[in-house]
């Protein structure tokens, strides 16, 4: 997830607690980190700390009042009256706080919006016209959008098909990257970690519920499997999880015993 620092992380965390489970508060709260990082003067005045908050209240006001949703209003408002480590990061954290919103609007289909995401993201991954069509800088954002629904709409969740266009918007590195990350804010919502297990053949149920449960109880929490059908693992389970990876494949050892032979 997007790491903030100091009085930023503490602002961050009290706007996701606070947002609610809305896709009309999520799609204002996009709308507005997006025209916080193409507004440069508005962008350092919401988070000019020598300006009063109710100056930046006020602007705040006048400029969205009648335009987005009252709860939406009411969390910007809260929002330019903290303290903020770097002027980007106002931006970021509204951005975040849509995606926990999105989230939230999904109800109890948190598991399904996980794995959807999972899917949109190994897709483009692995499909590079697809990859190029959604990264192509000549293509407006409409056009994408419009490509989005004509591959999702009615398929997938309508909070699967607001996080992927959010995907879109160009505040992460890649499309796969945002995805990722809507991924594990998605799971950590609802109190759960995500893990990409590799393995060569599907795990059957009793399997994949034996190594959730494994997982969970190693680290304390709910686990969500994300599960990679890979044939160059040859065998055995690959599991990352955080920055933790643990590697039980055949492959790997094979990898192992060559370097040892090798050295």
């Amino acid at each position: 997830m997007v790491s903030f620092r100091g009085a930023s992380a503490d602002a961050a965390a009290a706007l996701a607690e606070q947002v609610s489970g809305s896709a009309t508060v999520a799609d204002d709260l996009f709308s507005v980190a997006a025209t916080l990082r193409s507004e440069g003067s508005l962008r350092r005045f919401a988070t000019d700390s020598s300006v009063p908050a109710e100056a930046k209240s006020g602007l705040v006001s006048g400029l969205l009042d009648g335009k987005v949703d009252a709860a939406t209003l009411e969390l910007v408002k809260d929002a330019v009256a903290r303290r903020w480590t770097r002027t980007r990061d106002l931006a970021d954290a509204l951005e975040q706080a849509g995606v926990v919103a999105a989230v939230r609007s999904s109800g109890d289909d948190a598991g399904r919006l996980v794995d959807e995401l999972f899917t949109v993201r190994s897709t483009v991954g692995s499909n590079s016209d697809l990859r190029s069509a959604l990264s192509d800088p000549a293509r407006s954002a409409a056009d994408k959008a419009a490509l989005v629904d004509s591959l999702l709409a009615g398929k997938a969740l309508p909070a699967t098909v607001a996080l992927v266009k959010q995907a879109l918007a160009g505040s992460f590195r890649t499309v796969s990257a945002a995805l990722e990350d809507y991924e594990k804010v998605a799971a950590d919502v609802h109190g759960q970690g995500v893990a990409t297990v590799r393995v060569a053949r599907p795990l059957a149920d009793g399997e994949q519920q034996r190594l959730a449960d494994a997982l969970s109880a190693q680290y304390g929490r709910s686990v969500h499997l994300n599960v990679v059908v890979d044939p160059e693992v040859l065998g055995g389970v690959k599991v990352e999880i955080g920055d933790d990876v643990i590697d039980g494949t055949i492959s790997s050892r094979l990898d192992a015993a060559r370097r040892k032979i090798a050295g």
